[in-house]
């Protein structure tokens, strides 16, 4: 009678393909209502098991498998800082007075974020960003120009800093460095571009990373 009992459980197991503990209406091959315990866990010691190997627990209680990977880039926080590849002079055609500033390599990027080819930044997360950037002109630039460097979101203009260049007896005493700086709300795929303004048609600007660079940092 027992085995009989068994064997019906088991067909019955099969043929409805769902198991339901604590609910009637199971909506997964085993549908658990209430609290798992597991008494013993075996130690995973292979990497490439443990790096696609971690389950987490989805709002409508599903257990799901992820990437490491996926996880960590889930709450390390971007930060980038990036510069010219060459210290040599970087020339700049402006077009209607704006030039995307080429930065064309990186000291870091945590999240992989910003693009050395395309210039800009794209947001992997919803977030308040820092973002800063200052270049140095080179001592071409003429007394009475005026050239700086603005922060866009989205091809909109978030800030800049722009002024003349002012001489005393003929001669620039204006510092060739101009710097912006900026908090920013960014969303998950903004975009975000450093450009140079100037009047000038070509403006030239010192490679050196100490003194042409930038840096984004997500705080929260």
């Amino acid at each position: 009678m027992k085995l009989t009992i068994l064997l019906f459980s088991l067909l019955s197991i099969t043929a409805y393909s769902q198991v339901g503990i604590g609910t009637d209406t199971p909506t997964a091959t085993l549908d658990v209502n209430g609290s798992l315990r597991v008494r013993s866990i075996i130690h995973e010691t292979n990497e490439d098991t443990i790096s696609d190997s971690i389950l987490v627990i989805s709002n409508l209680g599903t257990i799901k498998r992820v990437e490491a990977a996926q996880i960590i880039h889930s709450v390390i926080k971007s930060a980038v800082k990036g510069k010219f590849s060459s210290a040599s002079l970087v020339n700049l055609t402006l077009v209607s007075g704006l030039a995307t500033m080429p930065f064309d390599s990186e000291d870091f990027d945590l999240n992989d974020e910003y693009d050395t080819t395309t210039h800009s930044f794209t947001a992997k997360q919803d977030g308040i960003y820092s973002l800063h950037a200052q270049i140095k002109a080179s001592s071409a630039i003429s007394v009475s120009t005026d050239f700086g460097i603005s922060i866009y979101k989205n091809n909109v203009l978030e800030c800049k800093n722009s002024f003349a260049n002012i001489g005393i007896l003929s001669i620039n005493a204006t510092p060739p460095i101009r710097s912006v700086k900026t908090l920013v709300s960014l969303t998950a795929g903004d975009i975000i571009t450093f450009k140079a303004t100037s009047s000038l048609v070509n403006l030239n600007i010192i490679g050196n990373t100490a003194e042409s660079y930038f840096t984004i940092l997500q705080v929260r």
